[in-house]
């Protein structure tokens, strides 16, 4: 009878032991995989809605996660694009899995003045695959956002601001994972008046730009390649926004790119199929798609045309006070 009582004890510790969940926020020693950060995070209720009010929410010290811990299993860009060499705090926010398929991680950055949401995509084998930002604390006075995934796993972002009119008008952007690895922009509807023309958000605007080649280049004001330093020399950042065919056909596309010889750079990445080379001159880059971008554009227009460089504005000086 003894012997039996202490089998079932010993059974039960060692079940304990291993639903035990270790803490994200303690020193990296090397030892965790993917599949237990995300075992880490606690579900989500599908559907799942949330405000920007999440940036400014105080979270508990379990939701930390370590940053070398993280870098070592994710990409570092992930980071770096929005928050350059700053370290931002990180936390869990939960976690929304589809039977048999890809799990969605939810997870909020906060560093140097900027706060971010993100979610990150890992497959059925749990690599990693894909990641969108979807709320942002740079919104100005009079401007929110929501992010919400649907039952059928669609990711919806909304954008709402109040107008001088005094009526509040809304973009929302839906995106579902493909299995190429990204997130496609299936759809976009808004209230706003259809002659508004809504303005380019640059994401890498902010970081540094003391390389020769970084700065800003167009061929007007909806047609930009943005370049900025990367924190690797050979290296650099881009933004890309491109509008053709009065509109119809659009891309837009963020990454880091490589020199591969002395004004020639290509951006390719393993979670990313698609590859574009910038060829660098004394006025202005040339930008070539070289396969792949599919699912970061229209499919009747490419990666391509010369942008001239344009002058980096200054900073108008402020008054002088009464």
């Amino acid at each position: 009878m003894n012997k039996y009582l202490l089998l079932i004890v010993l059974s039960v510790l060692l079940c304990s032991c291993k639903s035990k969940k270790v803490s994200l926020a303690g020193k990296d020693d090397g030892a965790l995989s993917v599949s237990e950060f995300i075992d880490y995070f606690q579900p989500l209720p599908v559907p799942y809605a949330v405000t920007d009010t999440v940036l400014r929410r105080k979270e508990p010290d379990a939701a930390s996660i370590n940053y070398q811990l993280f870098t070592r299993l994710l990409p570092d860009s992930l980071l770096s694009r929005y928050f350059g060499a700053a370290k931002p705090r990180l936390f869990a926010v939960g976690k929304i899995g589809v039977p048999n398929a890809e799990t969605y991680v939810f997870i909020k950055c906060v560093g140097s003045g900027r706060r971010m949401l993100y979610v990150l995509c890992f497959d059925r084998k749990d690599h990693y695959s894909a990641a969108q930002p979807v709320l942002y604390s740079e919104n100005s006075s009079g401007a929110w956002g929501t992010a919400a995934m649907d039952a059928k796993y669609t990711l919806s972002v909304t954008r709402f601001r109040k107008g001088s009119d005094g009526d509040v008008y809304h973009t929302t952007d839906d995106y579902v994972y493909n299995d190429a690895g990204g997130f496609n922009l299936i759809v976009t509807e808004s209230n706003e008046n259809k002659n508004r023309v809504l303005p380019v958000y640059n994401p890498i605007d902010t970081l540094a730009r003391k390389h020769k080649f970084s700065g800003d280049y167009a061929q007007d004001k909806r047609n930009i390649v943005s370049i900025r330093d990367s924190k690797e020399a050979g290296r650099f950042y881009f933004f890309v926004h491109f509008e053709k065919d009065n509109g119809e056909c659009k891309g837009e596309l963020k990454g880091e790119a490589k020199f591969v010889s002395p004004g020639v750079a290509r951006y390719r990445a393993y979670s990313d199929p698609c590859a574009v080379e910038f060829m660098f001159d004394g006025g202005g880059v040339s930008m070539k798609e070289l396969g792949g971008c599919g699912v970061h554009r229209d499919i009747k227009c490419f990666f391509e045309g010369y942008f001239q460089r344009r002058r980096a504005t200054r900073p108008k000086s402020a008054g002088k006070r009464a």
